[in-house]
């Protein structure tokens, strides 16, 4: 199963603004009509349900939203950049790559969030007519869409998990209660990757249960299928723990103490998860006699025999699971009307720029989004130099030169140009 992949989005550019007059009869100085440019289109992530693994992105190296298009003539607007919507199985963590971040945690059915969002478009022309300037010939160019690289992980979102050794039953215990068809050998590791179904009881209750790969020894360490496995067990609400008892390979209250040991070296929280203990095996000659032992050394635990291959004692697990289950759900439930968690959230808002002061009297403004602007201005033209300027102060860029110590006469470097200051 694909459950970890890295992917580079990229959100649309803003389109430029238009430069244009109104040329309509008794019109004859109708003055700047240029319209605004699109937004660049946004990229959103969403649940969706149909999806069990990030399979299908996983040649998928990049994913870019449309650009807006240029405005038009008589004030028109340009048409906004199109959305992109990368879909992903319920469970999905999405995280800056570059820092780790988590940016979106998905839990619920066809949640959504915008990931990256596009430029802004540019304005026309129409808005820079001053009384000094009632013709100008300048509009701004579109604002830059975000990019980033995003680390998307799943971690399977189960009521339930079966956890245990290799071999010990796991598998024909999820093909007995469910309808789900996993891989079933005499061998060790035959489930590699997760298999899921749902237990519908007599009741009218249910539950999703988790069919985990075995754990080994050293598993929290790495070793094994190691935190492959033990990631999508901290999603499970309750953990159905199946023991072999006969005895036969190996010592069903080493094996216990082992898996236990494991959880909690992986992450401490899991010595709380309730645990539902299976005594599988039963209809083996001496699984009694290990029961006995087991019950004796853990003499707290509930335990409860069954076997896979005949079924017996299957339906007592489920309904001590299923009410586990919903004791977990009431307090996720009051947990959740207490405590307001927001896990995906725009940063706030922050300057779009840097001032620097470079010393002697020099000052340099850092940032692409700037330089960008520069480049369409033609300095040679007043009238552009003006418009430019007047883009900077809404910027809030002088109130900060000033702060941070600029004064009339000094030089500031705005992307490859040189610029004096005047207060």
């Amino acid at each position: 199963m694909i459950d970890f992949i890295k992917i580079k989005v990229k959100a649309g550019d803003g389109g430029k603004g238009c430069v244009a007059w109104r040329h309509e009869k008794f019109y004859a100085n109708g003055g700047p009509f240029g319209g605004d440019g699109g937004r660049g289109g946004h990229v959103y992530i969403e649940v969706d349900t149909n999806e069990t693994t990030l399979t299908k992105l996983r040649f998928t190296r990049s994913v870019k939203a449309g650009n807006g298009e240029p405005g038009k003539i008589k004030k028109m607007h340009g048409a906004d950049g199109e959305d992109v919507t990368i879909k992903v199985p319920l469970g999905t963590l999405v995280r800056n790559a570059e820092n780790g971040d988590l940016l979106a945690d998905l839990t619920r059915p066809h949640q959504i969030v915008m990931i990256a969002k596009g430029g802004k478009g540019g304005l026309g022309n129409c808005h820079f007519a001053t009384a000094r300037n009632d013709a100008p010939e300048y509009a701004q160019p579109g604002e830059i869409g975000e990019k980033l690289e995003l680390q998307l992980e799943l971690r399977l979102l189960a009521d339930a998990g079966l956890i245990g050794f290799p071999s010990v039953g796991k598998s024909t215990f999820l093909s007995v209660v469910t309808r789900a068809k996993p891989q079933i050998a005499a061998y060790p590791f035959t489930t590699i990757d997760p298999n899921i179904g749902v237990v519908s009881l007599p009741d009218e209750r249910g539950f999703v249960l988790a069919d985990m790969p075995g754990l080994i020894e050293g598993a929290a360490d790495g070793k094994g299928l190691g935190h492959e496995f033990l990631r999508h067990i901290r999603r499970c609400r309750v953990l159905i723990h199946v023991i072999d008892m006969s005895g036969e390979e190996r010592d069903p209250l080493e094996d216990y103490d082992i898996i236990n040991e494991e959880l909690v070296n992986y992450d401490p929280e899991l010595r709380e998860r309730p645990q539902i203990i299976a005594a599988n095996k039963m209809d083996t000659d001496g699984a009694e006699e290990n029961l006995k032992r087991f019950r004796e050394a853990h003499p707290d635990l509930t335990v409860f025999p069954c076997s896979t291959l005949t079924h017996k004692g299957l339906d007592e697990i489920l309904y001590a699971a299923m009410e586990k289950i919903e004791e977990e759900r009431a307090k996720s439930e009051e947990t959740e009307e207490k405590e307001e968690v927001v896990v995906y959230r725009y940063e706030p808002k922050r300057p779009d720029f840097e001032i620097v002061n470079l010393g002697n009297r020099r000052w340099k403004v850092n940032s692409a989004k700037v330089d960008r602007l520069a480049e369409q201005v033609n300095f040679d033209n007043m009238d552009d130099t003006y418009a430019f300027a007047q883009t900077l102060a809404k910027m809030g860029i002088d109130n900060a030169l000033r702060e941070a110590g600029c004064k009339d006469g000094d030089q500031v470097i705005v992307g490859n140009y040189i610029m004096d200051f005047t207060d």
